[in-house]
C-alpha cells in the first residue's frame, strides 16, 4: 500500500511536470511564431524564419571573420584587394542592403571557391580569381555572395537548424522524463565555425538560385551585363567536369547544378527575368584594369601561403635546407654560409662543413669546434635530424654565444649565435634557439619564393593553339586542359587573333 502511494505520487509529479512543460513549449512556439512573422526578407520582401536581429547578425559575422583571419592564409596584395573591394562596393551599393559595412578578403588558396558570412563579409579565393576572365565575371562572383548576405541565407539556415536541435532536445527530454533515463546523449553538438562551413558548402538549390537571381539584379543595377552570372557558373561547371574526368570526383563551388548551366531552365529563367527589370545596356565593359591586376597572379600553391607565419624564412637551395630567422633581422648569404642579425641585439650564422668522421654532434662541438665548457647543453632532434646545442662565453668577444651542430646528409651545419645585448641575454638566447629549431631540409614539392607559377597576359596570334602553347607551359599535369579552363575554352575552341589570353609561366 505504501509502495502504491509512492508510485501514485510519482505519476502525479510527472503528469504535473508534463503539463507545465507543455504550456511552456506552447508559449515558446507562440512567441516564436510572433517573432518570425515580422521577419521580412530585405531582399525578397517575403517572410522568413529567422531568430536574430541585424545587430546580432553583424556580431556573429565579426566573430566568424576573426576566426577566418586567424585560420586562413590571407593574400598580401594591397592593390589587388583595393580593386576587388572597389568592385565589391559597387555591387553592394546596388544591393538591397547597401547600408551594411561590407568587408572583402582574398584567401591565398588555390582552391576554387568563395563564401559569405552574415553581416557583410565576402571572401574570394585566389584560385577562383585565376579562372575569371573579365571584371563582370569577378563582379558576378561577388554579387552571388552578396545575394546570400542580403537574403540572410545563413541566418535562415541557422534558424532551421536551431529549431531542429530544439525539437530533438525536447523530444529527448520528454522521453527521459517518461522513462527515467538520462538525456545527455540526445544533445546535438554545434560546430563553432558552422557559419563558415555553410558558406563554403552552399545553401541548397533554392537559395543558390535565389542568390544567382539577386546577383544578376545587382549586376544590372551596377552597370554590368547580368549574363555574367551564366558565364561564371559555366566556368565553374567546366572545372567540375574536368575534376570528375581526371580524379573521379566532382566537388565544386557551392555544389553546382547537375545539368550544364546553359541547359538549366530554372537558372536561365532566373537570369532572364532579371534582365527584363529595366532596359539598360551594360556600361562597365572595359577589362584593361582587370587584366592589369590579374597579370602576375600566382597559379597553384604559393610560397607566401605556406609561410604565412614565417615571414623571415630563408631557403638555401644549393645545400637543401631552410631556416626561419627572427622577424626584422637582416639576412645575408654566401655559397657556404648565411647570417642574420639585428644591430644591438645579436646575430646567427649558419655554416656548412663536410662531415668526415662518424661522431656524435655533442662530440663534434667539443673536438672539432674546441668548445669544452658548454652550458645549457641539450640534444636536438627535429624533422628527423639529430644535433646538439648549448651556450658558452666567446673568448674573442666576451659575449655569450649560442652554438649548435645539426647533421643533414653528408654535412654538419654549425650555428653560432652571438648575443650583443648583455641586459637581455635570456630573451635573445631564446630567440636564437627558436630559430635553430626551425632548421630542416627543403621538402619535396615545397614552393619557394620566386618559383611560383604566375599568369601572364598576351594577345593571341592568328595561329594561336592551346595544344602548342601547352608544350612550353610550367603546368606539370594536363597543361592544355588547364590553360583552356583558365581562358574559358574548355573543352575545345581557340581564341581569335588579338584576343587577350592567359599563359602560365
Amino acid at each position: 500500500m505504501h509502495d502504491l502511494s509512492l508510485k501514485s505520487l510519482g505519476d502525479a509529479i510527472i503528469a504535473n511536470f508534463r503539463f507545465k512543460f507543455t504550456l511552456q513549449l506552447v508559449a515558446a512556439l507562440l512567441a516564436l511564431n510572433t517573432l518570425t512573422s515580422c521577419a521580412v526578407n530585405p531582399a525578397t520582401g517575403s517572410p522568413n524564419l529567422v531568430l536574430m536581429g541585424e545587430n546580432r547578425e553583424k556580431e556573429i559575422g565579426l566573430e566568424e571573420h576573426e576566426k577566418v583571419l586567424a585560420s586562413q592564409p590571407i593574400l598580401q596584395d594591397e592593390e589587388l584587394l583595393a580593386y576587388v573591394t572597389e568592385v565589391g562596393n559597387r555591387i553592394a551599393a546596388a544591393s538591397h542592403r547597401p547600408d551594411l559595412e561590407y568587408t572583402f578578403t582574398i584567401i591565398d588558396s588555390p582552391a576554387i571557391n568563395a563564401m559569405a558570412l552574415p553581416g557583410g563579409y565576402v571572401y574570394v579565393n585566389r584560385g577562383l580569381l585565376n579562372f575569371m576572365n573579365s571584371e563582370a565575371e569577378l563582379a558576378a562572383v561577388i554579387a552571388h555572395e552578396i545575394g546570400h548576405i542580403t537574403a540572410r541565407h545563413a541566418v535562415q539556415q541557422q534558424a532551421r537548424g536551431a529549431l531542429a536541435r530544439t525539437a530533438a532536445t525536447v523530444g529527448g527530454f520528454v522521453t527521459a522524463v517518461a522513462t527515467g533515463s538520462g538525456y545527455a546523449g540526445n544533445q546535438i553538438s554545434q560546430v563553432a565555425s558552422i557559419w563558415a562551413q555553410t558558406g563554403l558548402s552552399g545553401f541548397g538549390r533554392e537559395m543558390e538560385l535565389e542568390a544567382d537571381s539577386l546577383g544578376a539584379e545587382y549586376l544590372l543595377n551596377a552597370g554590368y551585363d547580368p549574363s555574367a552570372v551564366i558565364d561564371v557558373v559555366t566556368v565553374l561547371k567546366n572545372q567540375e567536369d574536368f575534376n570528375r574526368l581526371t580524379t573521379g570526383s566532382g566537388g565544386g563551388y557551392h555544389g553546382l547544378f547537375a545539368t550544364h548551366p546553359r541547359n538549366d531552365t530554372r537558372l536561365q529563367q532566373a537570369i532572364a527575368s532579371v534582365g527584363a527589370l529595366e532596359e539598360s545596356e551594360a556600361t562597365l565593359t572595359d577589362d584593361s584594369e582587370f587584366r592589369a591586376h590579374m597579370n602576375g597572379l600566382v597559379v597553384g600553391e604559393s610560397a607566401s601561403s605556406q609561410q604565412q607565419d614565417e615571414r623571415n624564412r630563408y631557403y638555401e637551395t644549393n645545400l637543401g635546407y631552410t631556416i626561419v630567422f627572427p622577424d626584422d633581422w637582416n639576412v645575408e648569404s654566401s655559397f657556404t654560409t648565411v647570417s642574420g642579425g639585428a644591430e644591438g641585439v645579436g646575430s646567427l650564422q649558419v655554416e656548412a662543413r663536410r662531415l668526415n668522421d662518424n661522431i656524435e654532434p655533442r662530440v663534434f662541438i667539443r673536438d672539432v669546434l674546441g668548445i669544452t665548457n658548454l652550458q645549457k647543453s641539450e640534444a636536438l632532434s627535429q624533422y628527423r635530424l639529430l644535433g646538439h646545442t648549448g651556450t658558452h662565453v666567446s673568448s674573442e668577444t666576451g659575449n655569450t654565444e649560442r652554438v649548435a651542430v645539426i647533421y643533414l646528409g653528408p654535412r654538419a651545419f654549425i650555428f653560432r649565435g652571438e648575443i650583443a645585448n648583455n641586459s637581455a641575454v635570456d630573451e635573445i638566447d631564446e630567440q636564437l634557439l627558436d630559430s635553430i629549431r626551425t632548421f630542416r631540409a627543403i621538402q619535396r614539392g615545397e614552393t619557394l619564393l620566386g618559383s611560383e607559377m604566375k599568369i601572364r597576359y598576351v594577345q593571341a596570334s592568328e595561329y594561336f593553339d592551346f595544344a602548342v602553347v601547352a608544350q612550353q607551359s610550367k603546368i606539370a599535369n594536363y597543361p592544355e586542359e588547364t590553360l583552356r579552363l583558365l581562358n574559358g575554352y574548355y573543352p575545345s575552341g581557340q581564341p581569335e587573333a588579338g584576343e587577350w589570353v592567359k599563359l602560365v609561366e
